[in-house]
């Protein structure tokens, strides 16, 4: 057996992420249904919600607000999170109604509920680093809110920088992080199949 660490990272990334699970040619005749769409609309939205988020923040704030180009540049990303919100709700409803926890598929439900959450992070941050009237409103009353949390101190939607700054740098990261961890493990236990008469629903 090789001490090389290289050598041993490479085989454990061979058997926990085999390319032809991966990668997979082919997949089960159930996945024909339009209910496994709905993950495939959360992901095309989501990369072009990165897209169109990475142009606003090459550009910044007087783009979008002073240029037409930047206005429907931006008008783009905002329906682009009406569509992931859409598709990621549809994908949620309908794997909690598919229990798709099941057969050691638990880990993978979880990561796709943690995503679900930092999404939400990511929206509000991005609504109050809108940087216009209605940004200045939710971020005066969600401060209000924050304040009686007890957390005000640590979290402040009234400062732009730190808004900002999570909203570009920090939250999306997050999500991207476990949209594909979420990917990855769908990948190495596979799609799960419909429920069977008669099964249980333990993880």
């Amino acid at each position: 057996m090789s001490r090389s660490w290289t050598v041993a990272t490479r085989r454990r990334i061979e058997t926990g992420l085999p390319y032809e699970k991966m990668l997979p040619d082919t997949q089960p005749t159930f996945v024909r249904s339009l209910v496994y769409l709905f993950g495939v609309g959360t992901l095309a939205s989501l990369v072009l919600l990165v897209v169109s988020g990475l142009v606003l923040a090459l550009f910044g704030p007087d783009w979008w607000h002073l240029s037409s180009t930047g206005a429907f540049v931006n008008s783009i990303h905002f329906f682009l999170v009406q569509l992931f919100f859409f598709f990621m709700a549809l994908h949620f409803f309908a794997q909690f109604v598919m229990a798709t926890w099941r057969r050691g598929r638990g880990m993978t439900w979880a990561m796709g509920a943690f995503s679900f959450f930092a999404s939400i992070l990511a929206a509000f941050t991005g609504y109050v680093s809108q940087t216009n009237f209605e940004a200045q409103w939710i971020a005066v009353s969600a401060k209000d809110g924050f304040n009686a949390m007890g957390i005000g101190g640590l979290f402040n939607p009234m400062n732009a920088s730190q808004m900002v700054a999570l909203h570009v740098a920090v939250v999306p990261v997050a999500v991207a992080i476990l949209v594909a961890w979420h990917v990855v493990l769908v990948r190495r236990k596979g799609v799960c199949p419909p429920i069977e008469e008669g099964e249980e629903m333990r993880p």
